[in-house]
């Protein structure tokens, strides 16, 4: 049975769950921009744990049980990647396989490129060189790109949500099934399971809009894109061909600047936590790196 745990991090308190041995080699799941753990599915991590992983999943501080702040709170996204740190720290363990989402992605990244010493291998998912997610790597002069182009599939851009009163139980729920159906694609849960997971998430979360806009406000940091190249851990970069949020031009500049990434392309996949349909493809390639 897993059971979360508090541990002190940098002056506050972060909410983390494992799965499997200790004497597995550990593997931190880095989620997205205000998001908590619970976007790791229990059983994707299940299986993880299973291939012979330590898997720590947690929640960043002002998600789900973490320390919570007031909505404008001054913290970095240097804090959020120190928090991840000082987990591992917490835990007793000097370096592990990284495994990050979106902003989870930038996040190892920065850990990759400040403290390679902490990183035995880097996963990155839906993420971007180093970039905020309005910037768009710049490509003019780049010559071609070692990977399979992504096949033309045609995308139908759901509408946007209108404000959402986080506070509101039944509105936050529904605001994050619209916004993860919008991201997602053809394999996204059905809306039986996202409210499942979106009740999870809110009753979990002290304050889900201060969450939204103090991650906002945090941002990436400082770019580290000019710096990926000293990266010497293997990187592996899985990248929906659905993603509207960072188009295959993100995913290309990774593999490009990365020495030795190697970019896998997952077919029907949005700008979401990797679907149930393509688990057998994402566990297999996280897990194939001792």
């Amino acid at each position: 049975m897993v059971t979360e745990t508090m541990m002190p991090v940098n002056g506050i308190q972060v909410c983390l769950e494992t799965f499997g041995e200790r004497t597995d080699p550990p593997l931190l799941l880095i989620a997205g921009e205000a998001s908590s753990m619970d976007w790791w599915d229990d059983e994707f991590c299940r299986r993880l744990a299973a291939g012979g992983r330590f898997v720590i999943r947690y929640d960043h501080r002002d998600t789900g049980r973490s320390t919570a702040f007031p909505a404008g709170a001054a913290y970095s996204g240097a804090d959020l990647m120190n928090d991840a740190l000082g987990l591992l720290d917490a835990l007793g363990v000097p370096a592990a396989h990284l495994v990050g989402l979106s902003l989870g992605g930038a996040l190892a990244q920065r850990i990759a490129v400040e403290h390679p010493h902490r990183v035995l291998t880097l996963t990155l998912i839906a993420t971007s060189a180093g970039l905020g997610p309005d910037s768009v790597p710049v490509l003019a002069g780049v010559g071609p790109v070692a990977v399979r182009t992504p096949p033309a599939t045609e995308v139908r851009v759901r509408p946007a949500t209108g404000e959402v009163d986080w506070s509101d139980r039944r509105a936050a729920v529904a605001g994050l099934v619209a916004e993860i159906k919008s991201r997602g694609g053809p394999f996204t849960p059905d809306d039986p399971q996202l409210r499942r997971l979106a009740e999870r998430v809110f009753d979990r979360s002290a304050d889900l809009g201060a969450a939204r806009l103090n991650h906002r406000r945090a941002g990436y940091g400082a770019p580290v894109r000019d710096r990926l190249a000293a990266i010497e851990a293997p990187t592996l970069i899985l990248h929906g061909t659905l993603d509207q949020r960072f188009p295959a031009e993100h995913p290309r500049e990774l593999a490009r600047v990365i020495p030795g990434a190697r970019l896998v392309w997952l077919e029907g996949v949005g700008h979401e936590v990797p679907p149930r349909a393509v688990w057998g493809r994402v566990l297999s390639e996280i897990l194939g790196p001792a």
